[in-house]
């Protein structure tokens, strides 16, 4: 199928553009594109929609399918429904034995007691070893890194037109399954304690299907084939040795063709960060890195007009800032719509004053430049909670968006691999970018019930564009979100008496921090917060 080079040619990489020419992402694109058409892309928005999705397709499975996924973290007791039977490794066993070819690529991770997921990583391993599967507990990274990626590939042998890859931000663990009324996973898992014992958490998934998922395979494939070894630690494999984890990988079946397109015709180009690992260490397919997720913001945010919506986890730096800043300064119609966390996600010093000056550079610059035409907020749920954004979704104009596991830092944009999928829509009237961000409003400014949110995000009913209707001019949803905030901030300064007015939003509160603070924080920050990743002679000269 041609693939548009004009309209996506403005918009996308292309495949010189992205600046890896090890890798095999884009040699099935024609005319050095750097993505594809004819595809169907499903945003899934919170943790409960997506898991619940997944569990049908993997559920669905025969002899003969492939299911592959990639997360940075995973519980093998994570249930994807409320049946005490959907556990990840129940699911997949299942699978297995139906006949299912089932590998995992698992961030090895850190020790439990330094708030990761290191033995939970290796039960899962083990578990699933037992059960047919393998497991691959991944640890090429840069020092202090990790792979980011999450996503899960499912291949049918017999009918690749049920063929399906999902990308985003959530991963297969505990404290992910909310919904949209945003009580918090069942399985919680704590983080810093404004957000309560059962932490109510927002993020966005994305199914596709069509010519795509053949994209995804291979970016999970180029990790899968790589030669580097898993780990360079003789402690961790005499660890696993002992633990009877295999790190041995076998060989991928041969890839199937892409499958069918889809008459949804959504244009969808792959973005991914890799970091140059070092001396005497490097990715055959990414030798010196990959950053296609910075060069795709770049370009995108550079061509934006009239509103740029942003939902992330991290808002860091200055680098981050001086593109928003660049776009702003150009345009002076160009609107920023920011939804972040409250607080950051676990409490001391060591945590949070290094995230607070990462915050800091990053907004302080847009607020005294763009005050009227840049909004930062966070969420709550009905009971005044704070809701963890997890999400790292972005929306220009309604023509170029993208969901993925990157967050808006330096960390995400050279340092960790992280993956994305944009899609880039012909026309934005009614198409998957509006759809989505009045989606998220609807959500935000509690215009529908939970349910009635949950099955719009499973049907895609029209629905959501008449009841969002005054919502659809950019300008109009900028206003309405500042007058649902401003609301909801003004009854809770009143003692919250009275009916609480509807809406999730609060304004941002710009966060503070002392001088000495902020000097104490500053090298963590730089080291082990928010990372560079890129090779020395790309770092000197500031871009990506």
């Amino acid at each position: 199928m041609p693939e548009r080079p004009h309209h996506a040619a403005k918009w996308l990489l292309s495949a010189r553009e992205r600046g890896n020419p090890s890798t095999r992402l884009d040699a099935r694109h024609s005319g050095g594109a750097g993505w594809s058409s004819g595809n169907r892309a499903r945003p899934l928005v919170d943790g409960a929609s997506y898991f619940a999705d997944l569990y049908e397709h993997l559920e669905a499975t025969r002899t003969g399918d492939l299911v592959l996924f990639a997360d940075w973290q995973s519980n093998p007791d994570q249930q994807l429904t409320d049946d005490p039977e959907s556990t990840i490794v129940e699911v997949l066993g299942r699978a297995l034995d139906r006949g299912v070819d089932v590998r995992a690529l698992v961030w090895r991770s850190h020790l439990g007691k330094l708030g990761y997921s290191a033995d939970e990583h290796r039960d899962l391993g083990r578990q699933l070893q037992k059960r047919g599967a393998d497991v691959v507990l991944d640890m090429r990274v840069r020092a202090n890194g990790s792979h980011h990626q999450k996503m899960v590939v499912v291949r049918h042998r017999d009918d690749p037109s049920r063929d399906i890859a999902y990308v985003g931000g959530l991963d297969l663990c505990h404290g992910r399954r909310d919904d949209s009324a945003h009580g918090g996973d069942p399985q919680a898992e704590p983080i810093s304690a404004e957000y309560g014992e059962r932490p109510p958490w927002h993020d966005v998934q994305v199914a596709l299907e069509g010519p795509v998922v053949h994209d995804v395979e291979t970016v999970f494939r180029e990790r899968w084939e790589d030669t580097t070894p898993p780990t360079r630690s003789p402690l961790r494999r005499r660890r696993d040795a002992a633990l009877r984890l295999d790190e041995e990988r076998r060989p991928l079946p041969p890839q199937a063709p892409p499958p069918p397109p889809r008459e949804e015709d959504h244009t969808v180009q792959l973005l991914r960060t890799y970091p140059s690992l070092g001396p005497g260490w490097a990715y055959d397919f990414a030798p010196d890195g990959e950053r296609s997720v910075a060069r795709g913001y770049s370009k995108a945010v550079g061509a934006a007009r009239s509103l740029i919506y942003l939902e992330d986890q991290f808002l860091w730096g200055r680098e981050m800032s001086d593109v928003l800043v660049a776009a702003l300064q150009d345009n002076p119609g160009l609107r920023l719509v920011c939804v972040l966390p409250h607080f950051p996600d676990h409490d001391g010093w060591f945590a949070r004053d290094p995230q607070i000056v990462g915050r800091l550079r990053a907004i302080r610059r847009l607020q005294l430049q763009f005050n009227e035409r840049v909004a930062f907020y966070g969420l709550e749920n009905e009971a005044g909670t704070p809701v963890y954004v997890h999400a790292k979704v972005c929306v220009i104009d309604d023509v170029w968006t993208s969901v993925g596991s990157d967050n808006f830092c330096r960390r995400s944009w050279t340092h960790d691999s992280e993956l994305s999928a944009v899609v880039l829509d012909e026309e934005p009237a009614g198409g998957y970018g509006q759809w989505l961000r009045l989606r998220l409003a609807a959500e935000h400014l509690d215009r529908m019930e939970s349910q009635e949110l949950a099955a719009v995000t499973a049907t895609h009913e029209p629905k959501l564009f008449d009841v969002m209707a005054d919502c659809v001019d950019a300008e109009a949803q900028f206003e309405l979100f500042a007058q649902s905030a401003d609301a909801l901030d003004a009854w809770h300064a009143g003692g919250r008496r009275g009916p609480r007015p509807a809406g999730r939003l609060r304004r941002l509160q710009t966060p503070t921090l002392p001088v000495a603070r902020q000097l104490l924080a500053a090298p963590w920050y730089r080291y082990l917060h928010d990372p560079d990743g890129r090779p020395g002679r790309i770092r000197r000269r500031r871009t990506f």
